[in-house]
């Protein structure tokens, strides 16, 4: 039986934590609500189940707590009209460093040379504010992982899952107008567009893509 939501802000809150996607995108808009009450210019998360799945080199390849806090540097940087990233946006500069100190994030070392100061980490006084979000945000993660495998492990996908597709459907680049990009399968991409944290403008799939 599927618990009663309780109201939270403008999101629905349930008491369990269900291994639904629908849930977990639930739950990252929570903790990204969180991050919006420290930080009220942060803007709202368009769509939070693009999250999931999404893989991105510069901007870290787990989805965390930590990796939301990143993806809002972005979207402050956009809300300020402030270019944060270069080279298609691999490249985070010092403005990004700078909105990313905001927000408890440090970067210890000395840039790299193709990300910059990409790879930022909680500092311990952050990790202590938003505690209670993270556990939460983490057991979700958890238990969508364990949905995720055992679905994988009992259901028939086809020959493309045998020859390494993903068997949901093949994943192609989308691309915003800043030049960033993302690998989705076309059919989610239909259902919700997916915004970029730099620029704010919809990833699209490029017509060549699409023809076929």
């Amino acid at each position: 039986m599927i618990p009663e939501p309780e109201h939270y802000g403008l999101f629905l809150r349930y008491h369990d934590v269900s291994t639904t996607p629908p849930v977990l995108a639930a739950e990252l808009a929570l903790a990204w609500a969180d991050i919006q009450r420290h930080h009220p210019e942060l803007p709202d998360l368009a769509a939070p189940e693009s999250l999931i799945g999404e893989s991105s080199s510069a901007c870290g390849t787990e989805l965390s707590f930590e990796r939301l806090l990143h993806e809002a540097v972005h979207g402050i940087a956009a809300a300020r009209d402030v270019r944060d990233t270069s080279r298609a946006g691999r490249y985070h500069n010092r403005r990004f460093l700078a909105i990313a100190d905001e927000l408890g994030l440090d970067h210890a070392e000395e840039p790299h040379a193709s990300s910059g100061f990409s790879l930022v980490v909680m500092r311990p006084e952050t990790q202590r504010r938003y505690e209670s979000t993270i556990e939460r945000l983490q057991r979700a993660l958890k238990a969508h992982v364990v949905a995720t495998a055992a679905d994988s492990a009992r259901s028939f996908r086809g020959p493309a899952a045998r020859h390494g597709s993903s068997g949901g459907g093949v994943r192609v680049k989308a691309v915003c107008e800043c030049g960033r990009n993302v690998r989705v399968v076309p059919s989610v991409l239909a259902k919700a567009p997916i915004m970029c944290g730099a620029c704010g403008q919809p990833f699209r799939i490029p017509e060549v893509a699409g023809v076929g």
